[in-house]
């Protein structure tokens, strides 16, 4: 019996060898050895639709295209931090602006103020929307390798809820930041200011006047003791806007580094910590807040707010810490762990460098959703005489003083009130959409 051959494919000069090359039937129908296959790069898209064939033509690189959304991300950023800027400093070139045009500088200031408002929340959230629902677009059309954090902020654009959170979040933290500043520049008003006629101007109803008329000098009106209502909303803005911040990232320090090291070296380490959880969760920890909030504080309003950051933030670590703990559990035995081991890498260094980094997106959904749990928690501890103290205020101590002239004067009660609860739903808003933009079984493959 003679031997079956395999037909020899013949070579042509200056082609690089190929898999055809090797004895394989040629299958072209003119009998020409096919092409070489296109392999894409990294970075670059395939359009592969059921009509035609993947070639040459089909790829096209998309790092441009990637850096444009990204860019104007930045850009939004830029601008927010640029406007919070512009509005401290604006009132030093004042006296400059005085002098060129006389009386109308006040005006000629405000209106750059409201441009730089309007064109950052009117022109740049629009326009960075456009950007990611373009790149949505694409996507229906292409197959487009993308990042975790990429996909993430996509799918979070595309939840209302979570949007409309983001920006009044940030209206509420850039008008907190620099809402007492313009206000002390335009009224000379300030959160503890009481005006020498104080008697004339006391539990003063919004936009009146002395006289009974209309006037913008006070919009939200004034307290008990003659000083403005949006001034002291906005300071209690800030102080509510940082213990939040500040108490749930002291949370944050505590609970990754407890359960990243609970869940990592395991065995009986691992029990000595969680059963330490285990004994703080049983004890009511807003008795423990008031303890030491009892004990340590009265020394001055400065030092009862940095002692309410440690104390709150002391007592929420709890569920951080298991959070992190399964987390690093499950990421422990991993390839990449397990290479840096045999490398040498020291334990801190897999711990923080390594494991820590793959946890961050459980860790920023319940951070989002801490903080406005502390904000309520620092409103109750108000109520009850231990929060922030006068002149300061937040918007729990501003709730306290308005609830005992609720039935005279409402407005003390609902405008910090109502700012309060916006703030804390927009928070939750924003929380459960990163929930559901970082969750793994959403993600499009």
């Amino acid at each position: 019996m003679s031997e079956e051959r395999t037909p020899k494919v013949p070579k042509r000069e200056g082609r690089p060898r190929s898999p055809w090359d090797e004895g394989e039937p040629a299958l072209t129908p003119r009998g020409t050895p096919p092409r070489d296959p296109v392999s894409a790069r990294e970075g670059d898209e395939i359009h592969a639709f059921p009509e035609t064939a993947v070639g040459e033509g089909d790829v096209r690189p998309t790092a441009a295209r990637g850096r444009g959304s990204a860019a104007a991300l930045w850009v939004l950023i830029a601008a927010e931090i640029g406007f919070v800027i512009a509005i401290f400093y604006l009132h030093l070139l004042l006296g400059y602006v005085a002098d060129v045009f006389g009386g109308r500088g006040n005006l000629l200031d405000g209106i750059i103020g409201a441009a730089l408002f309007v064109a950052l929340y009117f022109v740049g959230l629009p326009w960075v929307s456009r950007r990611i629902k373009s790149g949505d677009a694409d996507e229906s059309r292409a197959v487009e390798g993308t990042s975790l954090w990429r996909d993430a902020w996509k799918r979070l654009m595309r939840n209302k809820l979570a949007v409309f959170g983001l920006v009044v979040v940030n209206f509420i933290v850039v008008a907190s930041v620099a809402g007492p500043a313009i206000i002390e520049h335009y009224t000379g008003y300030t959160y503890d200011f009481i005006p020498p006629d104080s008697k004339l101007v006391l539990s003063f109803p919004p936009f009146s006047a002395p006289d009974g008329g209309f006037a913008w000098s006070h919009p939200m009106g004034t307290d008990s003791a003659g000083r403005d209502m949006l001034a002291r909303v906005l300071q209690g803005g800030r102080i509510s806007l940082m213990v939040g911040l500040i108490s749930t990232l002291v949370s944050l320090v505590i609970g990754v580094t407890w359960g990243a090291t609970a869940g990592y070296l395991g065995g009986k380490t691992d029990d000595v910590l969680m059963r330490i959880v285990d004994v703080l969760y049983a004890i009511p920890y807003m008795m423990i807040v008031i303890v030491l909030l009892a004990f340590f504080g009265g020394q001055s309003p400065l030092h009862q707010i940095f002692l309410l950051f440690a104390a709150l933030g002391a007592v929420s670590w709890l569920t951080m810490a298991r959070i992190v703990r399964g987390q690093i559990i499950s990421l422990k035995n991993q390839e990449f762990v397990l290479a840096a081991r045999a490398g040498g890498v020291s334990t801190l260094k897999i711990i923080f460098r390594h494991l820590v980094p793959n946890a961050l997106g459980p860790v920023i959904v319940y951070a989002t959703l801490t903080i406005p749990s502390v904000m309520l928690q620092e409103a109750f501890l108000s109520f009850l005489g231990l929060g922030v103290q006068a002149p300061y205020a937040s918007w729990g101590s501003l709730a306290q003083d308005g609830i005992q002239n609720i039935a005279i004067f409402p407005w003390q009660l609902i405008f910090p009130g109502v700012t309060m609860a916006l703030t804390l739903f927009s928070l939750n808003f924003l929380g459960d959409g990163l929930r559901d933009a970082l969750d793994p079984q959403m993600r499009k493959f």
